[in-house]
């Protein structure tokens, strides 16, 4: 039993040696978390319907901008760099991590005070299309949220960022799926007694074996919280750092509520259907986009800081390339089968035909911006590599503007429905990695662009002429084969059509010699790595 311990913890807590095989540790584990996710948001709309939807997702917006605010904005800019320039000194890593910490805490108490003092103006501010009472709900729903739920999501994504600082990526990506786990239980076990107040007992629940989940990563990294509060260089450098990128993801946040205004206009469902799309979007944002940008960070930092300037324009391209190569048919595929996808993840008993239809189309706009959003996060830690949050936040800040003036245009001008602010998410995205990536280039005196552009155009046609494809079988299939009045027969029908999308893709992507395609390669030679590591370790226990 010692030995399998033992053997446990070694995996657990293994260091990963590279950013592909940290980068694919992470997308596997959040695509695990995103599918109990959507499990999640299945379940809910069995239980609610998209009226009472709206409550409860309306009830995150103002937690959800000071979570952003904190970790988005402070964490993922700065933390992971510092720690990594002080982590030879245990003293110093000490007393300048522990000060940022404690900064970050103490911002998190103001904020939630504040909040809780003027909550009920903001709501009615943010929510003018709701009734009085939908708004009392929402206003009691966040309360509990900025409570129970928001300290101790800040704090354990404080330690993810510390996990991911010493490249130990399993458990802090553990955390999200017991997070989904802690709410989809809530839901099942008490929605019957505490309605929509069951899960939002399963969020904080959640946060809370979030946090507790990852307490260990203390133990096993070389850094000593401390409470104090000193001003020290890389406090300053913090701060410094952090205030650009904080005021663009308030921007940001702005714009996201900006959003949620207008949904209120549109009738009841309509911030449910924008909810959903958008999430279904993100789910390979978050799996290939945002895993991929995390990961690379410890990586980029340090090959930028050793003065390797043409290493460091090389994984820029070749990182662009693969993560195209990824996401392209992706989005190709969630235009192609966006009723069957939607039916899938979000019809539940009281998700209705309308709600579906309206969704399908949000999400067929939303999926536009899939490339562009997924190389955006990356983008971005090319920036915060050599300390720049300035640049990302003036094009971050141009683009929100761009995005807010067409989505007004679009609802309060030309009364269109709430698919329109898919378009104009997807546009003032794709301007912004357009844009981030142009001022790199010319930052960097220059990459290897004949070659993204060749091979980006390859991996394009290959999607589009499997989705072509696929779009004639899957109308084919449906009704042909398979009767899609059951549920278990949309499940088959989009397996169906993924293989024979997924088998021409790799066809032509072969045939037109993609040279992403050794990626794949790469890919099943981790997985049978990460395979042989837990063989290896029952083996032992046996």
């Amino acid at each position: 039993m010692n030995r399998f311990i033992h053997k446990t913890t070694q995996f657990v807590f293994s260091k990963q040696r590279s950013m592909f095989s940290s980068a694919l540790l992470l997308a596997c584990m959040i695509v695990i978390s995103r599918l109990f996710g959507f499990l999640r948001y299945r379940i809910l709309a069995g239980y609610f319907s998209t009226e009472q939807l709206d409550i409860f997702f309306a009830s995150f917006r103002i937690p959800d901008l000071v979570f952003e605010l904190l970790i988005t904005g402070a964490l993922t800019s700065s933390f992971i760099p510092i720690y990594i320039q002080y982590q030879n000194s245990k003293e110093d890593l000490r007393i300048n991590v522990s000060s940022i910490i404690n900064v970050i805490c103490l911002v998190l108490i103001g904020c939630i005070i504040i909040l809780l003092l003027f909550l009920n103006p903001l709501i009615y501010l943010i929510t003018p299309g709701y009734s009085s009472t939908k708004i009392n709900e929402i206003i009691t729903y966040s309360r509990f949220l900025l409570i129970g739920q928001l300290p101790f999501l800040v704090v354990g994504n404080i330690l993810t960022g510390i996990g991911q600082a010493n490249k130990i990526f399993l458990l802090s990506a553990l955390a999200p799926i017991i997070y989904n786990l802690g709410i989809i239980i809530s839901i099942i076990l008490f929605a019957g007694s505490l309605h929509l107040l069951a899960p939002v007992v399963g969020v904080i629940l959640g946060a809370v074996l979030f946090f507790v989940v990852q307490l260990p990563l203390l133990a096993k990294s070389d850094f000593n919280y401390s409470f104090i509060l000193r001003k020290t260089e890389g406090l300053r450098k913090f701060v410094r750092i952090t205030i650009p990128r904080i005021v663009s993801v308030l921007v940001a946040q702005i714009d996201a509520t900006v959003d949620l205004t207008l949904t209120t206009f549109l009738g009841a469902g309509s911030y449910t259907i924008f909810y959903f799309a958008q999430h279904f979007q993100l789910l390979p944002v978050s799996v290939i986009g945002i895993s991929f940008g995390q990961a690379s960070l410890p990586y980029l930092s340090e090959i930028y800081n050793e003065g390797k300037i043409e290493e460091f324009k090389k994984i820029i391209i070749d990182s662009i390339l693969n993560l195209f190569f990824l996401v392209i048919p992706i989005s190709s595929f969630f235009i192609l089968a966006r009723i069957p996808l939607v039916r899938l993840f979000f019809g539940g008993e009281k998700f209705d035909w309308g709600s579906t239809v309206q969704t399908a189309i949000t999400l067929s706009f939303f999926s536009f911006s899939i490339p562009a959003h997924s190389i955006y996060y990356f983008l971005t830690r090319c920036y915060y590599a050599f300390l720049d949050t300035k640049t990302p936040f003036f094009v971050g800040l141009a683009s929100i503007l761009i995005n807010t003036a067409i989505s007004l245009f679009f609802i309060m001008i030309l009364k269109l429905p709430v698919w329109s602010l898919a378009i104009s998410f997807s546009i003032s995205m794709t301007m912004n990695s357009a844009v981030l990536f142009y001022l790199l280039y010319k930052k960097l005196g220059g990459m290897n662009l004949s070659l993204l552009l060749t091979e980006s155009a390859k991996i394009c046609f290959a999607a589009l002429s499997s989705a072509v494809f696929s779009y004639y079988l899957m109308k084919l299939l449906d009704g042909l084969v398979f009767d899609t009045t059951r549920t278990i027969n949309v499940f088959f029908l989009v397996a169906a059509v993924l293989f024979a999308f997924v088998s021409l893709y790799s066809f032509l992507s072969w045939i037109l010699n993609v040279r992403e395609m050794y990626l794949i390669t790469k890919l099943l030679i981790k997985a049978r790595e990460y395979r042989n590591r837990i063989v290896e370790l029952y083996t032992t226990y046996e």
